[in-house]
């Protein structure tokens, strides 16, 4: 039933103009994982050029460390997750989107949302924050936090918790007690934990 309702979705995603990030894309990068098994979504920033090629979210070398985090936490990416990102097109040379162009393109980020029906949304990075907490607090101050927010049109309060995004991560190789990989492990061990509660 989720998947039948998020083909149609799709599908009119891939007829999408309304901005012109649907005339310089080669794909639409619509979303990853199973809607449902999956306990949690995670919302990132928007597609860059790997996923732009291949439709799929987190497929880059901030992808191929995000799949080496959520391993090491327990978290399976194609059972416990639903990838998507505040946008579905690529932004030019990798820009972050602006904030028009997320408001056209959150009606089908919002229904993905709504049909997929997470316990937990995981905010990937200060894009998807900003996104929906309307806040200006640096993510590296509530990251690992669990905020109760209404997201989208629902009245019903979802858990969200912020995190690193995995390409902030790629300059830091430490993983000494406090460092960004140290705490993006642990902000993910306690996601797992918070989807088996």
């Amino acid at each position: 039933m989720k998947k039948t309702k998020l083909n149609e979705l799709k599908d009119k995603c891939l007829n999408c103009c309304k901005c012109e990030l649907g005339k310089t894309r080669n794909n639409i990068v619509f979303a990853d994982g199973n809607p449902d098994t999956a306990k949690a979504i995670l919302i990132g920033e928007a597609p860059g050029e790997n996923e732009d090629k291949t439709g799929i979210p987190f497929v880059g070398r901030a992808g191929k460390l995000l799949n080496e985090f959520l391993e090491n936490a327990g978290i399976s990416r194609e059972n416990d997750l639903y990838i998507i990102n505040t946008v579905k097109c690529r932004p030019p040379q990798n820009r972050v989107p602006s904030d028009k162009e997320k408001e056209l393109c959150s009606e089908y980020l919002l229904k993905q949302i709504e049909i997929v029906d997470p316990k937990i949304i995981i905010f990937c990075g200060a894009t998807a924050l900003k996104s929906f907490y309307p806040k200006k607090t640096p993510i590296s101050k509530i990251r690992g936090e669990v905020l109760d927010l209404k997201v989208g049109n629902n009245t019903e309060i979802r858990k969200c918790i912020p995190i690193f995004h995995p390409s902030y991560l790629l300059r830091y190789h430490s993983l000494e007690e406090g460092s960004p990989r140290d705490l993006m492990l642990k902000d993910l061990k306690k996601i797992k934990l918070l989807m088996n509660n």
